[in-house]
């Protein structure tokens, strides 16, 4: 069976000796958790930046769910690792405010 883990593509911006790091900083935690409420088929995410290690950084996680909009979490800050929690509080608050709408929805 696959996990979330293996749900997430890091492109190659990305050095190979960053990838275990960067999959903890994103899937240790209260991300992980969110996205379990769904099978793990139904999930895609990708982790990228771009202009590494300029002054226009620009890291990108990209989140789809199925029968879900496209999520999108972005951040320019310079150190890699303050990036890679920035995109994944800011994808965890869009992930948790989706769920407290349908929930929402679901009430009615």
């Amino acid at each position: 069976m696959a996990s979330i883990e293996d749900r997430l593509r890091i492109v190659p911006e990305f050095r190979s000796n960053e990838h275990d790091k960067v999959r903890n900083l994103l899937l240790d935690g209260k991300l992980a958790r969110r996205l379990s409420r769904w099978p793990t088929e139904d999930l895609e995410l990708e982790i990228s930046v771009k202009d590494r290690d300029t002054s226009k950084q620009r890291m990108t996680l990209e989140c789809w769910i199925a029968k879900a909009p496209k999520m999108v979490a972005t951040s320019g800050r310079p150190d890699l690792e303050a990036a890679v929690l920035e995109c994944r509080d800011d994808l965890y608050k869009q992930v948790d405010k989706f769920i407290t709408k349908k929930e929402s929805e679901r009430r009615r």
